[in-house]
């Protein structure tokens, strides 16, 4: 079952965040607070979502399997918004159960329904499992375009210049 974030979904997201922070071998990047992400999901000017993909426990209890975080986007070029995945995160143990592909095809759906033009997302290079899977799904790599970033002390410097 695949369903919208809820507030108190927000500790379990965070703990998965920080499990695919050591995943991509970068445990102490992670610095969002609960705080930070129940803000971004829930406050008042809020342009973050998020989906979890539950599953039926032995007990028949849901929990949490994955999530899916994401955030609109616009292409110039085509005239119409998209989604840009941030996150996809499946718990290691429920791995191989289809909780990846419903969350894609979840979001993909939503993208048909309101038009938009793509999905978007980044994965590692090293990923192997993760490249084959989205591979497997129809996505195609945009290997003449490299991710760049500005942030910590770049990010300031250049935000406190003048024109």
């Amino acid at each position: 079952m695949i369903r919208p974030a809820r507030p108190d979904d927000v500790p379990v997201i965070h703990r998965m965040i920080g499990e695919l922070a050591e995943y991509e071998k970068e445990p102490d990047a992670v610095v969002a607070t609960e705080e930070d992400l129940d803000h971004a999901l829930f406050g008042p000017n809020a342009t973050v979502y998020a989906h979890v993909v539950e599953h039926s426990g032995a007990d028949g209890a849901l929990v949490p399997a994955g999530f899916a975080l994401w955030f609109r986007n616009y292409s110039t070029w085509t005239g119409r918004h998209g989604i840009y995945l941030e996150d996809l995160y499946v718990r290691p143990d429920l791995r191989g159960h289809g909780y990846g592909g419903a969350l894609l095809r979840h979001l993909a759906r939503i993208c048909v329904e309101r038009g938009y033009g793509r999905l978007e997302w980044s994965v590692l290079d090293w990923n192997e499992p993760a490249i084959g899977f989205y591979e497997s799904l129809g996505s195609t790599a945009m290997d003449e375009w490299t991710v760049r970033r500005l942030d910590g002390d770049a990010l300031v410097a250049l935000g406190s210049t003048r024109d």
